[in-house]
């Protein structure tokens, strides 16, 4: 190959993203049962810490644009698991907070992490590793976002 930065096991972006996909593909099996997808289940990890939020805040918190949250906002209200309503403070802003289901939900879904941690354990990988890879992808993150996200 005449460049040798264009193969696919050079580059960083491959591994982050594979592993972000075999992750959330080891998710949905525990996400199924509350009837949630991943990008769902994000929305409520907010919630359940800090109910109450614009969709901007939602939308800063996960790294997405507005224009992306919407839609899953919208879905996860039909569902049933949110509500949105218009800031009466500013109407340009709309306000997301949980409803009795998206609320209840957060006691089934504790045993999610515990449950996938179970499952990496059976590998090869060590918590402590896995902690250290969260923390630089953490700060890898910080780096690539926008001064405004």
């Amino acid at each position: 190959m005449a460049y040798e930065q264009l193969k696919l096991e050079n580059q960083l972006c491959f591994p982050v993203y594979a592993a972000s996909r075999l992750i959330t593909r080891e998710y949905q099996p525990l996400l199924d049962k509350l009837s949630i997808t991943y990008p769902q289940y994000l929305v409520l990890m907010v919630l359940w810490e800090n109910n109450h939020l614009p969709v901007n805040d939602i939308a800063k918190k996960l790294v997405l644009n507005t224009n992306t949250i919407t839609p899953l906002l919208k879905r996860m209200e039909q569902q049933g698991l949110i509500m949105r309503e218009r800031s009466e403070k500013d109407e340009r802003k709309v306000i997301v907070h949980l409803s009795e289901q998206g609320t209840a939900l957060q006691e089934e879904a504790a045993r999610i992490p515990e449950e996938l941690a179970k499952r990496l354990s059976d590998s090869n990988l060590k918590l402590d590793d896995l902690a250290k890879l969260k923390d630089s992808l953490n700060l890898l993150i910080s780096f690539l976002k926008s001064p405004n996200e």
